[in-house]
């Protein structure tokens, strides 16, 4: 079955979606996104993805597509209309098409499109091995808390780190880890997980946030703070979070064997209880 996509108020075969060579997300980087996981044909997280795609939206004053309830009832079609059960649902929102101008255009309506992928989330082999990560510089611009699609920097950062035999990239300015190239990133040490604080260096992750509020019920401390490259390799535990990973151990960092080399028991105890609040989520519907 082809895959149906969203394409500014359509619902068509990927083959036959079509955006604007004037789109200004594809001329400018001029947008955001959002990745929501499905589990169960259900989405989970919604919440807080509104909450995140409403401030990046605002931040670049580009206006809501539709009503947000509508922007979810989209979401919920292609799951539906796609048969999907276990993946992630992409969604970006531009400032529209309109003739090439750095300046805002006036009265032009933002672009929206969106997509489903395939993906095994709850049961990923990851989870069980854990992943390999290496340090990478960040060249990224200075309002990373705006999920912008302009990712070129990343892209740069994945490839890297792909090259380098490693599943994820840890972003690092002046000797500190800021993140993961499309993660959050953690160590554990002395039992304490330790995550660098919001700001506009790094993206208010979700998954970050709602791992936070898990710590906190499972009486797990948290220190919100920078940490070096150093501290990370001579960590008890390593870890990231995304839509796509739910939580991963970091088995190594640039080669250097972190624990023992296998997810860390603070790591799988968050996994799982987090995997247990998303199928609660998706039951509940």
């Amino acid at each position: 079955m082809d895959r149906i996509v969203y394409v500014n108020g359509s619902y068509v075969p990927e083959q036959e979606a079509k955006i604007s060579v004037f789109d200004r997300g594809f001329i400018f980087g001029d947008g955001v996104y959002e990745v929501v996981p499905v589990i169960t044909g259900k989405l989970v997280d919604k919440q807080y993805f509104l909450e995140r795609l409403d401030r990046s939206l605002k931040e670049l004053s580009i206006a809501w597509p539709c009503s947000q309830d509508a922007y979810l009832d989209v979401m919920t079609n292609l799951i539906e209309r796609n048969k999907l059960e276990e993946g992630i649902v992409y969604s970006q929102v531009t400032r529209g098409a309109a003739d090439r101008d750095f300046v805002f255009p006036e009265n032009t309506p933002p672009g929206f499109v969106a997509f489903t992928s395939v993906m095994n989330l709850l049961d990923s082999p990851a989870a069980a091995t854990g992943i390999p990560v290496v340090t990478t510089p960040d060249l990224r611009w200075k309002r990373r808390d705006i999920k912008s699609v302009n990712l070129l920097a990343q892209v740069l950062a994945k490839q890297d780190a792909a090259t380098r035999g490693a599943k994820e990239g840890w972003l690092v300015e002046d000797g500190v880890v800021t993140e993961g190239v499309s993660s959050s990133a953690y160590i554990v040490k002395d039992n304490k997980i330790i995550t660098r604080p919001l700001s506009t260096k790094i993206l208010p992750g979700i998954r970050r946030r709602t791992l936070i509020e898990m710590c906190e019920q499972h009486g797990i401390e948290i220190e919100q703070r920078e940490f070096t490259v150093e501290e990370a390799l001579a960590a008890d535990e390593a870890f990231i979070s995304s839509a796509t990973t739910i939580t991963l151990g970091v088995v190594s960092i640039d080669g250097h064997t972190i624990g023992n080399g296998t997810p860390g028991p603070i790591t799988q105890k968050l996994r799982e209880a987090y995997k247990n609040r998303l199928l609660a989520e998706a039951g509940a519907e």
